[in-house]
């Protein structure tokens, strides 16, 4: 979803929108609560409360990669697993 799509669904700007991802400007309860129904996603993810308790999923951007990776095919997925494994082998962490 386009910052200009979701700014369309809360009925807001899209600088705002920007804004809000630059970490320039906060959220209301109340927006956080109508941006969580936009994005079909708990209030929680909106607020950064993990659901993991190890904390595994606490940095957006690896979830926004991760739903990224989900549709690739899976000839692709394979060749990215391979690169990971390589590059985490070489970075000595197993």
């Amino acid at each position: 979803m386009s910052q200009v799509e979701l700014a369309q669904a809360l009925g807001t700007f899209q600088t705002v929108i920007s804004a809000v991802e630059r970490g320039v400007r906060g959220l209301s309860l109340q927006q956080a609560v109508r941006l969580a129904q936009a994005l079909k996603v708990s209030p929680d993810d909106i607020l950064g409360k993990s659901r993991q308790e190890d904390g595994l999923f606490k940095d957006r951007r690896f979830i926004r990669r991760l739903q990224k990776i989900e549709k690739l095919s899976k000839r692709q997925k394979q060749a990215l697993l391979l690169t990971l494994d390589n590059f985490l082998k070489g970075a000595g962490v197993s």
